[in-house]
């Protein structure tokens, strides 16, 4: 017959007091670690479906921007091409994502500062569900550039967002000279508009 432990006892349900002590210890370590990552999703972009080493072939710098004729929060219809000679960052985003939404004054900014010198930026919304959110939320912002609302036909062209903010800069030629996935610095979209203008 075999003998008991005499420094282990059982609980109730067989486990005995270590056992459950490590069961505690685990289940509030993964708490913590949970609310860590809810509290530092901000900064992070909003994924989509696509693996992580997917690369979409409008991502390719120094490719032709892709056209589109998209209809603006005002009901008016705004074409790519119609843009051809300005510098445009293309910023696909959305009222419900943090990093989208901290990133926007960066983009209003920019607007004000080279607006003049030939720097267009488009707001590309992939808002569905919250569609009727986005025109508030532009006027709360005090968004200063026009807004589209977006559709599968241009994600599809523009490689399939898989994550958002993306943002490309294309240049008065046409051309895809940056693209960005996630939130980046705003001397980063400066920097190329300056070498753009020669600055």
């Amino acid at each position: 017959m075999k003998k008991k432990n005499p420094g282990a006892k059982e609980t109730k349900q067989g486990l005995t007091k270590k056992q459950r002590s490590y069961i505690y210890t685990g289940f509030f370590v993964g708490l913590i670690l949970l609310l860590f990552v809810v509290n530092n999703t901000g900064s992070e972009p909003e994924r989509g479906p696509y693996p992580p080493n997917y690369v979409p072939a409008a991502q390719q710098n120094s490719v032709m921007a892709p056209d589109f004729a998209l209809p603006t929060t005002d009901g008016k219809t705004l074409k790519l091409s119609d843009l051809r000679g300005k510098i445009v960052i293309l910023d696909f985003w959305a009222t419900w994502c943090p990093p989208c939404r901290k990133g926007i004054p960066d983009l209003i900014d920019l607007k004000n500062k080279y607006g003049k010198k030939g720097l267009e930026i488009v707001g590309i919304s992939v808002d569905t569900d919250t569609k009727n959110q986005v025109v508030p939320f532009m006027k709360e912002k005090g968004i200063n550039y026009p807004v589209v609302y977006g559709n599968q036909s241009v994600y599809m062209q523009y490689g399939g967002i898989r994550a958002i903010p993306t943002t490309f800069v294309i240049d008065p030629h046409g051309k895809i000279v940056a693209s960005y996935e996630g939130l980046v610095p705003k001397l980063a979209y400066e920097n190329h508009i300056k070498k753009i203008l020669g600055l």
